[in-house]
């Protein structure tokens, strides 16, 4: 079953620090990475438990938290 949303907040999981779903990567890591230039294949292939479909998606959330309509 598919995940419905590629970011998550548990408690029980990095102490509820946003993680990609069905992982303890926290999304900081990848927007640290982005932020010091490095390309978003650098993330992925450090942490492959992020595909770059869920690392997309993350994007879209975030892009939609932060847009205005």
């Amino acid at each position: 079953m598919a995940e419905k949303h590629a970011i998550t907040r548990d408690p029980e999981i990095q102490g509820g620090t946003p993680v990609f779903s069905g992982t303890r990567v926290p999304v900081a890591v990848m927007l640290d990475y982005l932020a010091d230039g490095q390309p978003l294949e650098s993330f992925l292939e450090q942490y492959p438990s992020v595909s770059r479909k869920k690392a997309l998606q993350a994007f879209e959330e975030v892009k939609g938290l932060l847009v205005t309509a």
